[in-house]
């Protein structure tokens, strides 16, 4: 019943300019920025302990509260694209080095597009899915299913396939043998059995190897691919070259160059242009849990 009501509001702001539905979201971010005292501390606590002292506290606080904003513009624009065809969607989608794509499939192989939770990744995934090639996406088990059955069917508008984390090795060697494509985020926090140690802009945290260890055991490609913006209107889908995984005989040594190289990335991005990743979820809980604790 609950889940009813909520698409009977869905259709009713749809039917709003999206200025407005615009306007609606970012207003509910801000919001959310100055009555969530918890999470404005887990976004401080992160910048803190990557930046320390190279960020003001005044830039410190814009991050934090356009990482409210932008996560409600992630959810306004997967009820977007709900509703959307896919030639709305190409109005506001360019895409940056499709080239290193079409170089992967000229070889026969699979890609693995590694991602994050930067911009607007909704956006991204949809676009991947639309333009370039339909993906089986990996992600995290909900505590809402009723929040989890609206994002999934949203992410699955334009042809990507959802995989569950905790079921998701099997039929994922399946998609890359038969030459699908998958994306796997690699910013999320992990537990001390799934990760392996990277530096991470200068500090040492876990990460998945799941992407090196998989491109390197059946000759998939690793290509980092996310998303920006200058005007929250128009947005970039960013299409990186390769990742190369060496296959040497040391495979452990082989997996932590390409898992080091994807961090590498990774931090390249945020160092650049910090305000766009998701700073209010807590990222180095397993490695450094003391960070989060409350401050005497």
């Amino acid at each position: 019943m609950g889940y009813k009501i909520f698409l009977v509001f869905e259709n009713f702001l749809m039917l709003l300019p999206k200025k407005i539905r615009k306007w609606f979201f970012t207003s509910l971010g801000i919001l959310g920025f100055y009555l969530s005292a918890k999470y404005r501390k887990v976004s401080f606590d992160n910048l803190d302990f990557i930046f320390g002292d190279k960020l003001s506290y005044n830039e410190k606080t814009d991050i934090t509260k356009y990482s409210f904003k932008n996560l409600l513009l992630n959810f306004h624009h997967i009820m977007e694209l709900r509703h959307m065809s896919k030639d709305d969607l190409a109005k506001i989608i360019k895409i940056e080095n499709i080239e290193a794509v079409e170089k992967v499939h000229k070889e026969g192989r699979a890609v693995i597009y590694v991602t994050t939770h930067y911009s607007s990744w909704e956006l991204g995934g949809a676009s991947l899915g639309a333009f370039v090639e339909p993906l089986v996406a990996v992600y995290r088990k909900m505590r809402n299913p009723t929040m989890q059955e609206w994002l999934l069917e949203g992410r699955s508008k334009f042809g990507n396939i959802n995989l569950e984390k905790s079921k998701v090795i099997k039929p994922l060697i399946r998609h890359i043998k038969e030459k699908r494509a998958s994306g796997i985020l690699i910013d999320t926090n992990l537990n001390k059995r799934e990760g392996i140690k990277v530096n991470f802009m200068g500090k040492e945290v876990s990460q998945t190897p799941t992407p090196a260890y998989l491109a390197r055991k059946f000759n998939a490609a690793i290509i980092p691919v996310t998303i920006r913006t200058d005007d929250e209107d128009n947005y970039t889908l960013m299409i990186f070259d390769e990742i190369k995984v060496d296959k040497t005989d040391d495979e452990e040594a082989d997996i932590l160059k390409a898992t080091q190289a994807q961090a590498d990335w990774l931090g390249s991005l945020i160092e650049k242009e910090p305000k766009f990743w998701f700073w209010i979820h807590r990222r180095f809980k397993t490695d450094y849990p003391e960070i989060y604790a409350p401050k005497p």
